[in-house]
């Protein structure tokens, strides 16, 4: 565990009291003990210069009694004086104060020259330490001997060891005093630091009432002698004036802390009751908490009502019939009503956060997927009707998705709404039905009424005359033209009567080639006798397609016949089938090399009873029942005259080709 705030405090202020006295008794012992080894070394000096100048009165009457003497007056004034002995000239001890004989090898260890005043060396014994002194004992510049001087540092030592001690004791003296008045000084900051660590703790914890300041002796009322009890610092002991907004004083400016704090500064109350910067921070701590708490109770009413709204905005959306999601920009459920779920058959939380490929079959997830790119893409809305076919049958869906919009116009998500319109489209089916029925039916009414008798009443007379007439011959030829004729006008009737009746689909799963290969088995033999060949360029596999296997034969045959038609003699019918794998889409390409068909009457073809053609050619039904059959098959069907691949290629020609497109219904 890491020390605390206190503790480093201490260790800080400690190691440098700590560092400072031994800064401080180092420098002190080295000053000290310099001082004195320099002063036992003037000492001795002054003490030898002295000695070897009364020397040389005795040395020259070779008084050794006086020699002696002198050396034991000087040895008793100066405890520290070691030893004391003089030399002749050569070199020869004359008088010492040696107890135990005269040691030898000292004279050798200091001399001093004749031009020299003297000499000093540092000396161990082993157990001692002392400073030897040779100084000439000359009279002017005559050489009388050599006085030997040892002078001990023991007192020194001794000194130096005291005032040593006495820096010790003063420095931990120092230190402790120091701690007293460090701890004196440290305690109201150490326990602040701490109270506000406590308060910060309790805030973290949600408690935002925590008081971390310390109570003024003198509050702003009662330094401005006011009364107001309206103004929110009024008896609030715990919150300083100056962080608080909407205070009464005269001097106050209005607002938040940030607009007032500068005319606070200048109040009286503040220079008063501002403390330190230990002290500011807990204020500083409690306006915080005070206005957080203001704040996270704002938050909370607002959350309160956001939920209501919520929950209020959900009850309403499942209750609408139409389903509704609600997507973001990765394509993600974020949002939906009931009505979506029970579509789906799921729970909300099966479907919240959820993608297309999660909800729906690859089919429908590649087509939505596709969508919804466009949508980010674009932005533009997309307003569609989609052909569900499930287990429970066929199902329409009218579908609206708009995309929503962030503040940067950006593409934020996708909103999509829809219905399901099944009843509708039924409904509309058999009200354009019935509409159809109606009219057709009065028209096969009136055909029949007006047209159906008379024409079997010719056709009998003519074929009763048929056969009554000799073959060849202009009257025969005449009565079979009336027959012909009146057979194509009965084919007109009947041409109507199919395009009023409907049936229900039979849809199963087969091969587009092999059925267009069964239509060709029936007409080939008829369109060769005209010298019309048939050119077949098919999808090399199999082209599966789920459908009413007759209905899309009877397109074939319209469209077939149609070109034969516009061929008349001798011209190529060219028949092309290919797969789009990824959109899962067949196409049937039929062209011919006919005569054509005008730009203003392309644009008429698939309406009822409009043809091109003769009188007896055509009722102008083939086309319409063809569009019809596309479309229940949700197809689409193309003309292009002349045919696309000149318009491709540039080049000119005569001829027409349709291009329908079919869905496979296969996953």
């Amino acid at each position: 565990m890491k020390p605390g705030f206190r503790k480093k405090i201490y260790a800080g202020f400690f190691s440098l009291l700590l560092i400072q006295g031994l800064v401080l008794f180092f420098w002190v012992s080295h000053v000290m003990k310099s001082s004195l080894l320099q002063e036992i070394k003037n000492r001795g000096i002054s003490i030898g210069t002295i000695l070897s100048a009364r020397m040389v009165e005795p040395m020259l009457a070779m008084d050794f009694l006086r020699m002696r003497v002198l050396l034991d007056e000087t040895v008793q004034l100066e405890q520290d004086i070691f030893y004391t002995f003089v030399l002749d000239k050569e070199g020869r001890p004359l008088i010492h104060t040696f107890d135990r004989g005269f040691p030898t090898a000292l004279k050798h260890l200091n001399s001093v020259s004749d031009d020299h005043n003297g000499s000093m060396k540092l000396l161990d014994t082993g157990d001692k330490l002392f400073y030897d002194y040779a100084l000439p004992v000359a009279i002017d510049t005559h050489r009388l001997g050599t006085l030997r001087l040892g002078l001990l540092r023991t007192r020194a030592e001794k000194a130096v060891a005291k005032i040593m001690v006495s820096a010790v004791v003063s420095i931990v003296f120092t230190i402790f005093i120091a701690g007293i008045v460090g701890t004196i000084l440290l305690n109201p900051i150490t326990k602040s630091i701490k109270k506000l660590h406590e308060s910060s703790e309790q805030a973290l914890r949600g408690n935002l009432d925590v008081k971390t300041a310390p109570m003024l002796g003198k509050n702003c009322w009662d330094i401005m002698n006011c009364h107001k009890n309206q103004c929110p610092a009024y008896k609030n002991y715990h919150h300083r004036c100056w962080y608080m907004a909407g205070t009464l004083c005269p001097t106050c400016v209005e607002g938040e802390y940030a607009k007032k704090i500068d005319s606070c500064r200048q109040c009286q109350v503040y220079r008063k009751c501002s403390g330190d910067e230990i002290q500011s921070l807990a204020e500083s701590f409690d306006a915080m908490t005070l206005s957080l708490k203001g704040n996270l109770s704002s938050l909370k009413d607002a959350e309160a009502v956001l939920n209501e709204q919520k929950a209020r905005l959900q009850t309403i959306l499942d209750a609408i019939p139409d389903f509704i999601s609600l997507q973001d920009d990765k394509g993600r459920y974020i949002s939906v009503n009931k009505a979506f779920c029970d579509m789906l058959n799921k729970e909300k939380e099966d479907i919240v956060g959820k993608f297309n490929d999660d909800l729906f079959p690859p089919g429908l997830t590649r087509q939505y997927n596709k969508e919804d790119r466009q949508l980010f893409t674009s932005g533009l809305p997309l307003i569609k009707e989609n052909k569900i076919m499930d287990e429970k049958g066929i199902s329409w869906l009218h579908v609206v998705k708009i995309a929503v919009m962030d503040g940067s116009d950006k593409v934020a998500g996708l909103v999509c709404s829809g219905r399901d319109i099944t009843q509708l489209k039924a409904v509309q089916e058999q009200l354009t039905h019935a509409q159809k029925m109606e009219s057709v039916g009065r028209l096969a009414a009136g055909v029949a009424h007006e047209i159906n008798t008379p024409l079997g009443i010719i056709l009998g007379y003519a074929q009763i005359l048929l056969e009554d007439v000799e073959q060849e011959g202009q009257i025969h030829d005449d009565v079979a033209t009336i027959v012909k004729q009146t057979r194509i006008c009965s084919r007109i009737v009947a041409d109507l009567l199919s395009f009023s009746r409907s049936r229900e689909n039979i849809i199963s799963e087969f091969d587009m080639n092999g059925a267009i290969d069964e239509v060709l088995d029936v007409v080939v033999h008829t369109f060769g006798l005209h010298h019309v060949d048939i050119h077949r360029s098919y999808y090399p596999g199999p082209l599966k397609i789920r459908g009413d296997k007759e209905k899309l034969k009877q397109v074939c045959i319209n469209l077939l016949n149609n070109a034969f038609d516009a061929i008349e003699q001798d011209g190529v019918i060219s028949i092309h089938t290919d797969l789009e794998a990824t959109a899962r889409e067949i196409t049937i390409s039929i062209s011919d090399t006919g005569h054509g068909i005008s730009r203003e009457n392309i644009v008429k073809i698939f309406e009822p009873f409009y043809t091109t053609k003769g009188p007896d050619k055509g009722t102008g039904l083939g086309l319409s029942v063809t569009f019809g059959i596309i479309k229940e098959h949700n197809g689409s069907i193309d003309v292009f005259s002349p045919p696309l691949s000149f318009l491709e290629t540039g080049t000119h020609g005569q001829g027409t080709q349709f291009v329908v497109t079919l869905p496979t219904g296969l996953d």
